[in-house]
């Protein structure tokens, strides 16, 4: 009997433990070409703080989002950079970056590997933007919401972070295969700048 009972409590403390480790699940926020994907994590608000993650530098270091506290943070999540327009978009900001003041850096996070992200920038030209795979563990795109599920991929989004580590504005753009608003996100850094 008592073996019994220590089988079934060590069932009852994992099956306690999976449920604390779900992953919430959100169908429907995205699409590709129409067809609703699924997104893991936790939603994110306005006003929420920060959750801190970290990925892989081009140089294969681990990097740390709290390592930015202090700075004005837009952090630009694509699916790949070598797609016309995750290419389009890192572009775009890696332009704009270069009118932004000193306070104020630009991550853009994809699921690429660490030496491919490094070659897609040399190619490009890529200098104002630092790209940071997530590719490892996923931990940026499980804590802000936008690991696909059934790619394993990051959606398209924009977060602003401030200084003291408040997310001021989110983008995830619905369909994968659209630009975001830069106008939005870069009018949102602008009042942060200061």
């Amino acid at each position: 009997m008592k073996k019994i009972a220590v089988v079934l409590l060590v069932v009852s403390i994992t099956n306690l433990g999976c449920k604390e480790n779900a992953m919430q699940e959100r169908r429907g926020v995205i699409t590709m070409k129409g067809k609703p994907l699924t997104l893991l994590g936790k939603g994110l608000k306005v006003g929420d703080s920060a959750p801190d993650f970290e990925v892989v530098a081009n140089d294969m270091s681990a990097v740390k989002f709290s390592s930015y506290h202090g700075k004005v943070c837009i952090i630009a999540s694509v699916p790949s950079l070598d797609t016309s327009v995750c290419d389009i978009e890192t572009r775009r900001f890696n332009e704009e970056a270069g009118k932004l003041g000193g306070d104020v850096v630009v991550l853009t996070i994809s699921m690429d590997l660490p030496f491919a992200q490094k070659r897609w920038c040399g190619a490009a030209g890529v200098k104002n933007v630092q790209t940071l795979s997530d590719h490892r563990d996923a931990s940026f795109g499980k804590a802000y919401g936008v690991l696909i599920k059934e790619l394993r991929l990051l959606a398209r989004a924009v977060f602003v972070v401030d200084k003291n580590g408040t997310i001021r504005y989110i983008q995830i753009v619905n369909e994968l295969a659209s630009e975001p608003n830069y106008e939005a996100a870069l009018k949102a850094v602008k009042g942060l700048e200061k």
